[in-house]
């Protein structure tokens, strides 16, 4: 009920070596993520168990051809730098690009706690890469392209009931996605893929959106991706694999966007908008032209005909997921904040939108940038403008300029510190996600392999590999597991009190 389902965040950053603007950003990103293995696991080598994973499984009823499919679909196959984390999470180099994928957890306030953390990882990981790395310091960016035609994704997974027909989420997502950027966009300074004039819009990623529904994510990207690998029991869940969203400084963002999807599918699986008629004529042309729309005024046409605009839209989804919560569970405090901070956004996106520069990303960026512009008197596509545009995401506290608003508390937060530096560490209580960290904490040299639905131990005996199943996200956790990790002293021991629950 309400935003807690499970969840999770997909980040891949962007890498640089501005004292080498030539270098290769595999080998870089291979050094990022290899220094970090070395810090967590010095010595061992543990693998990503890729047996259970199927990429090419479609949504909507077939599997891809491994022999035509794009090579980025084969996430099957080994990356080339690959770690396990005590926290649960994956860290990785995938597409060139250092990526970290957050445990699972339940509630959006986690998801942002275990996101944030990884940001602190890659950050930590890149200074000591750097110390190897021949042309020196490696600079990482939280953001979703180079500005020279190359794009990177934040993606978002939401546990959703099988039972819902994929039609409908498509129908229903996609006007919410397209909309939903007016408050989730990261903000971008360039030139876009079919207009090429220089200008500041809402969204880093609208520009690469190429059809409506499809299985690819670096190619021909869709706006609902089909991906249908679930990582729970497949005839009761599938899992919304999300990759229109930007990647987001603001915890508050990260907060809504989490949340306030998580609110929709509950309408969805709930059978509460088969009525809703906000289908979109032309989805890819509404995407660009609401990431274009500072004024958040453009009419964007219904297939019924009549007109709206992407806050009206919003708005609608809003009211339904209010009146719905209000019955449902008027009490539960994590979808109150969730819902607090949706109405709050929506409310000054429609009265004064730079009330929200200490809260959303793009407006904070705008504000900076166009005072600057307006300063100086520099056109849009000066390189400095172009500079802080970038440097709005880095991850260096002493350059990045949202970190900078954070510490003056200019960039508004929701988490405390001691939360961040406990989930670089530890995992989330509530999902499978302890019961991997836990194993990695307690037995990392036993712990051969892992994978969202297993644990692989190297036992050392006649049958060296015992693979653990995890299959049930929400089984594995503290409350289940803890008095099992105190008591058992080895890997067997574990392994025969796993076998008699």
């Amino acid at each position: 009920m309400g935003v807690q389902r499970v969840m999770g965040i997909e980040t891949e950053y962007g890498i640089s070596c501005p004292q080498n603007p030539e270098a290769n950003s595999i080998f870089l990103s291979s050094l990022v993520v290899g220094s970090y293995s070395e810090k967590v696991y010095p010595n061992h080598q543990l693998r990503w168990d890729y047996d259970l994973e199927s990429p090419l499984r479609d949504a909507r009823g077939f599997d891809a051809s491994r022999a035509e499919a794009d090579p980025a679909l084969l996430t099957d196959e080994v990356a080339t730098t690959n770690v396990i984390l005590k926290n649960g999470a994956r860290f990785y180099v995938d597409h060139a690009h250092p990526e970290y994928s957050s445990p699972e957890v339940t509630t959006p306030q986690d998801a942002v706690v275990w996101d944030k953390a990884g940001s602190q990882i890659i950050q930590e990981a890149a200074k000591l890469a750097s110390k190897s790395n021949p042309d020196g310091e490696i600079f990482i960016y939280k953001n979703n392209t180079d500005n020279k035609g190359v794009s990177y994704g934040t993606h978002e997974n939401y546990q959703v009931s099988r039972a819902v027909p994929f039609a409908d989420l498509v129908r229903v997502l996609t006007p919410f996605f397209i909309s939903r950027q007016i408050f989730t966009g990261l903000g971008r300074l360039g030139v876009g893929v079919v207009d090429k004039e220089f200008r500041f819009q809402i969204s880093q990623r609208a520009d690469f959106f190429e059809t409506l529904v499809g299985l690819e994510t670096t190619m021909r990207r869709p706006i609902i991706n089909t991906r249908d690998e679930p990582h729970a029991d497949p005839n009761k869940f599938r899992r919304l694999h999300v990759i229109i969203g930007d990647a987001n400084m603001s915890e508050i963002v990260n907060l809504v966007k989490m949340g306030s999807t998580s609110l929709v599918l509950e309408l969805i699986e709930n059978e509460l908008v088969s009525e809703l008629e906000l289908d979109l004529a032309d989805p890819l042309n509404a995407l660009r032209v609401v990431s274009q729309d500072l004024e958040l005024n453009t009419q964007l046409k219904l297939v019924n005909g009549k007109k709206i605009t992407a806050l009206q839209i919003q708005q609608e989804f809003y009211k339904r997921v209010t009146n719905w919560i209000e019955k449902s569970c008027p009490d539960d405090e994590a979808t109150k904040q969730v819902i607090h901070w949706w109405g709050y956004f929506l409310e000054n996106l429609e009265k004064d939108k730079f009330k929200l520069a200490d809260s959303v990303d793009w407006i904070a960026k705008y504000k900076l940038l166009l005072e600057l512009k307006q300063r100086d008197n520099l056109a849009w596509s000066d390189p400095i403008l172009q500079m802080m545009d970038l440097q709005y995401s880095d991850l260096n506290p002493n350059r990045g300029i949202a970190l900078l608003l954070e510490r003056r508390g200019s960039l508004k937060r929701i988490t405390e510190d001691q939360a961040i530096s406990d989930a670089i560490e530890s995992p989330p209580l509530t999902t499978r996600a302890w019961f991997r960290g836990q194993a990695l904490k307690k037995f990392p040299n036993q712990v051969a392999a892992a994978s969202w639905d297993s644990i692989i131990f190297d036992v050392g005996a006649a049958h060296p590999l015992v693979r653990i199943p995890t299959q049930d996200p929400l089984k594995g956790t503290q409350a289940e597991l803890a008095d099992i990790f105190e008591k058992c002293q080895d890997v067997n021991s574990l392994i025969a009190q796993l076998g008699a629950r």
